[in-house]
């Protein structure tokens, strides 16, 4: 197999390294509760032995009831195992034209090249569509004043792993006012849209004074162990590097320009002489419009012999994107076995999700996570909704659907590997 890298001779608005699989929204993969989508997801792929998955183990840090890794020692195993691979040839360079002579799969990521994606769109008819998506601050772990914050999860489930900032009103008033006063990055195409599960801090600031409390800066389930009640509003910080010398702030993507950076989120407690390890910015993602382009398989329907993964395809996030990567590969394994790709079941997260991107409206189409309400329902009477609410409220309900989803998620993913090998 060829593998092609452009970076670090060609780069990104947003990467920094020559790496393969660098993070720079995020360092998370997210839940890891059993009974939710992410969860179930990631049995998927531990299942079919992810190498993304593994690699994000190897170097995950405390991250309480989620799965967060070290960026860097991620990217940098991810690499070392690509480049070690006896199969894979790494060749460092620009491709913006393919020639589709092999089997190809494009998993070029939200920030494909223009005349990569020029290509892309001559060769299907198809235009692609983009939107805004920001990346949030990380600080030094030195400088953070932790006579004033402290350390916990959310209702204590996992490990006291977060950093968390507490403000009373008046604090969040004053942050709040600074905020929406800070000076912004213009936006080159203001009728780009934003991705509204991943905000700028301050847009959502924009919508309502107590958004920001009903959002990243909730502060239910934290007890404030100088007052023993929740505060008015919480900034969380979670862990970035295996040394535990860097956390960002939790859903503070943000557009503000650097200098008023400092000074807005200064103002935060606890982080009032912090030091930026990395400034938040913003940059332009690039997507298809899946529904019109793309099968089951991430197959491009009108191309043969071309496949589209990760977020170009119209996945969203590192969880997804490597969970559609490795579904394309699937299906470029079979092609190559002479076979015809079939997709992953429905009842997984995995099959949900792509089958999700082949067939939604293309007139709303927009990027999306993998959620439980794409999975079909389960039968009737499968769990005792009324009982389950009597003993445990919706909670308990929510978790036992979740776990009647993983059951039988997991058992459909089982049935179909069982008919791929058979095939091979």
């Amino acid at each position: 197999m060829r593998l092609s890298e452009m970076r670090p001779g060609c780069m990104t608005p947003a990467h920094t390294t020559g790496k393969a699989a660098e993070m720079v929204c995020s360092n998370s993969f997210k839940s890891d509760d059993q009974a939710s989508a992410t969860g179930i997801l990631k049995a998927e792929l531990r299942r079919m032995d992810s190498l993304i998955l593994r690699c994000a183990e190897s170097t995950r840090v405390p991250a309480a009831n989620s799965l967060a890794v070290d960026r860097e020692a991620f990217s940098a195993t991810v690499t070392q195992a690509l480049q070690a691979h006896p199969n894979i040839q790494w060749v460092e360079e620009q491709v913006t034209a393919p020639t589709l002579l092999e089997p190809t799969i494009l998993a070029t990521g939200p920030l494909t090249t223009d005349p990569l994606a020029d290509w892309l769109s001559a060769l299907t008819g198809s235009g692609r569509l983009h939107f805004y998506d920001a990346i949030a601050p990380i600080v030094d772990r030195d400088s953070i004043d932790m006579d004033i914050a402290w350390m916990a999860a959310r209702y204590d489930r996992g490990g006291a792993d977060f950093i968390n900032c507490p403000l009373d009103k008046p604090q969040y008033e004053q942050f709040l006012d600074a905020l929406l006063a800070a000076e912004r990055v213009p936006l080159l195409h203001a009728e780009t849209p934003y991705f509204e599960a991943c905000l700028p801090l301050e847009v959502m600031a924009d919508r309502g004074r107590e958004t920001l409390r009903h959002g990243p800066m909730k502060p239910v389930g934290l007890d404030d162990p100088k007052t023993g009640r929740w505060p008015h509003a919480v900034v969380q910080l979670r862990q970035d590097t295996l040394a535990g010398d860097h956390f960002n702030l939790v859903g503070f993507q943000t557009r503000l320009k650097w200098g008023p950076q400092k000074e807005v989120f200064r103002l935060i407690p606890g982080l009032g002489h912090a030091e930026f390890a990395r400034f938040g910015s913003i940059h332009r993602n690039t997507y298809v419009q899946a529904p019109s382009l793309l099968d089951a398989t991430l197959a491009v329907k009108s191309v043969p012999g071309l496949w589209l993964a990760g977020q170009l395809s119209g996945v969203e996030g590192y969880l997804e994107s490597a969970a559609g990567g490795l579904a394309a590969a699937v299906s470029v394994d079979q092609t190559l076995r002479g076979a015809a790709a079939v997709p992953f079941p429905r009842e997984t997260v995995l099959g949900s999700l792509l089958h999700y991107l082949a067939h939604a409206s293309s007139k709303d189409f927009g990027p999306t996570n993998a959620m439980l309400g794409l999975l079909p329902p389960l039968p009737e009477g499968e769990i005792d909704t009324r009982g389950l609410k009597r003993s445990g409220g919706l909670r308990a309900v929510k978790s036992a659907k979740g776990q009647a989803h993983r059951t039988r998620s997991l058992a459909a993913l089982e049935e179909h590997l069982r008919r791929l090998d058979q095939a091979r």
